[in-house]
């Protein structure tokens, strides 16, 4: 079981001291996110300040662009980081595609399961001299002449995860990716009997065993070194899962647990903009449900070891306490 880190910069430059942090801290992979900033430019700087960490974007927003620039950019960070990149896409919201990157919106796991084959597609033109060929529902790629052509890679083709929470999604990425990308918004029951069974259908299907390909569960975790800052982490992890609650996509794991109803008032919170007031709504039931709460990071990593040892081929403890201190602290327990 590998365990990774995100890392959260402002200039990208910081990108690099930071994932080299995490790096000698012991950690396996680290990744960026897109929000407020580009997820790739990060990358750049922290693979040439790292040697051995696998660097991973969790997630990229896949629907924003096409297949040959996604093609392009992990061709290229995989050379900077000589063969240490992963490129992890997810597909977004309706919202966000066409209102904010204007950019069409329709099947998404149909979309994404073709995107992910028409990168693999250009790459093994790029590698393994193959006429490209690929022709879609969504994306056509038929030309690919010398000049664009950067040739074979040094360090051989990259994996490609994606994010997914309902079935189609799940089965979608178990189809065509190299591995899942959990959402934070996750708990066993739901990865045992919903995500787990559809994973294994789609691989089945795809003709690919379970070991060929990757489960990386995020984990969030409210923990802190003092009393104090766990408390505040407890209250940071209410606030991000009402934020994820009040997203339609998430209500399969919202009915999971019986608590389908926390939806409609929650979606109703966030566009009055009442965030704050969001967090009061979850109980601490669902907290520990979806969560791991514990006082001190040794119990934090033997509650993750419990509920996601057996699942998790990468483990990403999401920690919302602020201290630098606690993730060396937490990763030292998960590796005892």
């Amino acid at each position: 079981m590998k365990i990774d880190s995100g890392i959260l910069v402002n200039n990208p430059k910081d990108a690099g001291p930071a994932a080299k942090y995490f790096e000698d801290a012991g950690y396996d992979g680290i990744y960026t996110f897109e929000a407020a900033h580009d997820p790739f430019l990060p990358l750049v700087s922290a693979a040439m300040a790292t040697e051995k960490v696998e660097l991973i974007t969790s997630i990229a927003v896949a629907f924003s662009r096409n297949p040959m620039i996604l093609a392009n950019i992990g061709y290229d960070l995989n050379l900077v980081s000589e063969g240490r990149f992963i490129l992890g896409l997810g597909s977004q919201i309706k919202p966000h595609i066409t209102k904010r990157f204007s950019m069409p919106w329709s099947k998404p796991a149909a979309r994404m399961k073709e995107m992910i084959l028409a990168i693999q597609a250009i790459w093994e033109c790029w590698q393994n001299g193959t006429r490209l060929n690929f022709r879609g529902d969504f994306y056509t790629h038929t030309l690919m002449t010398p000049f664009f052509n950067p040739g074979p890679h040094p360090h051989g083709i990259g994996k490609i995860y994606a994010s997914a929470v309902g079935p189609l999604m799940t089965r979608a990425v178990a189809e065509a990716a190299d591995g899942l990308l959990v959402h934070p918004l996750n708990t066993t029951k739901y990865i045992k009997e919903v995500t787990l069974p559809v994973v294994e259908e789609g691989l089945a299907s795809a003709g690919k065993k379970r070991s060929d390909f990757d489960l990386s569960v995020n984990v969030m975790t409210a923990v802190g070194l003092t009393e104090e800052s766990t408390q505040n982490a407890i209250n940071a992890t209410k606030q991000q899962i009402a934020f994820y609650a009040s997203t339609p996509n998430y209500i399969a794991v919202l009915e999971t647990h019986g608590v389908g109803d926390l939806h409609p008032e929650l979606n109703r919170l966030s566009k009055q903009g009442k965030w704050q007031e969001m967090g009061s709504l979850i109980d601490d039931d669902f907290l520990n449900t979806v969560a791991v709460v514990a006082e001190t990071p040794e119990a934090a990593a033997k509650e993750i070891k419990a509920r996601y040892g057996e699942y998790g081929d990468r483990i990403t403890p999401i920690l919302y306490s602020g201290e630098n201190e606690l993730a060396p602290a937490i990763l030292n327990a998960l590796k005892s």
